[in-house]
């Protein structure tokens, strides 16, 4: 798959794409660390943050976040629905089909459209129960 998209997947890319498929808690880049070094106990912080760019830039994960909030990572890179808290900043797959919008090119204003991004916003279930 990476060769056939012209780059190579080392082994540090191999296990940050293994390890982010394995979740579907769309972790940030410190908790896809703290989940690599168990296997590659040297890697860098550093390191796990370019590869996880990479890997996005790449397509083969999905980068997630709302601005000022820290960004979330997806092993599933196909484009589907999130549900993101708006509290603790958590991200959760929506788990039924949604229809993903389709702008018609008569209304981009020009823009080319590279993908689609749809997120809902609440509160999660923990957050709910803290702010009772």
């Amino acid at each position: 798959m990476a060769s056939e998209m012209g780059f190579r997947l080392s082994k540090q890319r191999k296990v940050i794409l293994e390890e982010l498929q394995k979740v579907n808690s769309h972790p940030t880049a410190d908790e896809v660390y703290d989940m690599v070094r168990k296997i590659i106990p040297r890697i860098s912080l550093g390191t796990v943050y370019r590869n996880l760019e990479f890997l996005s830039s790449k397509g083969l994960v999905l980068k997630l976040g709302a601005p000022g909030a820290q960004k979330r990572f997806d092993g599933v890179a196909e484009p589907h629905p999130h549900i993101r808290c708006a509290v603790c900043t958590q991200v959760a797959d929506v788990e039924c089909d949604v229809e993903i919008p389709i702008i018609p090119d008569s209304c981009t204003s020009g823009y080319t459209i590279l993908n689609t991004n749809v997120e809902f916003v609440g509160v999660c279930p923990k957050c709910q129960k803290t702010q009772q």
